[in-house]
């Protein structure tokens, strides 16, 4: 035998002696867990409700570093460049992970390239709503009342590029509607002119609408899920009058892309295992949002079927944020 094969040979052995190295100790050390929000927001609060079972499942701490900032690209950069040994994950939204590359101009990541999908985490409802003052009652009655009088209804949102502000301009597309789009700083604010009639129409998850709803300060028409809502199983479907219409936020979890397959495999059977846990589910319900496991595989799948859903929105729409 040649001695370059000899080499090669050597060196392919201890590379996977390394790899079976690496994971037979990881992890060895606590764990970060990156949200790119402050504390007391929806990432916020999924990640403390299952980073104590992880510990347990990692026999490590696993601690929730709060890194916000710039819409969230502050911590979507940090844990993009994180060191891909497993010992640190990005639990990131929608925003975080298939709208932000196409909404700004320029971001210092690629999602696909740099990041491994682990598997979404939890799927939170939206919900049309308005100001009950408004004669339409139904989907269909908004969108016949929204064309006889163009641009003469408004929209709130949270933000430019956010999911209600992206939700509502894939319903004006696909209705063919011209409801006008007004911007606000958070959902408080945008919620309090709803209810002010202010503006007349506001896409919000369900957490934020059902109490609302229920005490006749707002009008729900629809869920913007493909599924009607627990919370409120009397209000519709989008896709009951516009088919094909199906939009909701979601929590995901993602690892750095080169992290050994060994480790990527350990990291997501651990979290499937604790997603399953039936205290951990009525803790993510009592949120208003949907446990869910998807395997790497289904995930990566999603993420690239969001991602182009989304871009398709803001180009049409001609959106972009600085």
């Amino acid at each position: 035998m040649k001695s370059s094969s000899k080499l090669w040979i050597l060196a392919a052995l201890i590379a996977g002696s390394a790899a079976v190295a690496h994971a037979q100790t990881f992890p060895s050390k606590p764990i970060r867990m990156i949200v790119a929000f402050p504390p007391g927001g929806g990432t916020d609060i999924v990640a403390r409700i299952i980073s104590p079972k992880l510990a347990d499942e990692f026999r490590q701490q696993v601690i929730v570093d709060n890194r916000g900032g710039a819409d969230g690209i502050i911590g979507t950069d940090l844990a993009a460049k994180a060191p891909p040994d497993g010992h640190v994950m990005f639990l990131g939204t929608a925003g975080n992970l298939a709208i932000n590359q196409t909404l700004y101009s320029k971001v210092p990541f690629d999602i696909a390239r740099d990041f491994a999908a682990v598997t979404q985490v939890v799927s939170v409802d939206m919900m049309l709503t308005v100001n009950p003052a408004m004669p339409a009652k139904s989907v269909k009655e908004l969108i016949t009342l929204a064309k006889a009088k163009p641009g003469a209804l408004n929209y709130g949102s949270t933000g430019v590029g956010g999911i209600p502000h992206l939700t509502s301009e894939l319903f004006n597309h696909m209705a063919e509607t011209n409801i006008h789009h007004v911007p606000y700083k958070g959902g408080g604010p945008a919620m309090t002119d709803l209810i002010a009639g202010h503006v007349q129409v506001y896409v919000q998850s369900v957490v934020q609408a059902a109490g609302a709803a229920k005490e006749g300060r707002v009008r729900a028409l629809a869920v913007l899920g493909p599924k009607r809502s627990p919370v409120l199983p009397e209000v519709p479907t989008v896709s009951e009058t516009i088919p094909g219409y199906e939009a909701t936020n979601w929590y995901g979890l993602v690892i750095p892309a080169a992290t050994p397959a060994a480790t990527h495999r350990r990291i997501y059977t651990d979290v499937a295992k604790v997603m399953r846990l039936p205290e951990i589910r009525d803790s993510i319900l009592a949120q208003g949002a949907l446990p869910v496991v998807s395997t790497p595989e289904e995930f990566a799948t999603f993420l690239k079927a969001e991602t182009a859903k989304w871009a398709k929105v803001i180009k049409d729409a001609n959106i972009r944020a600085e």
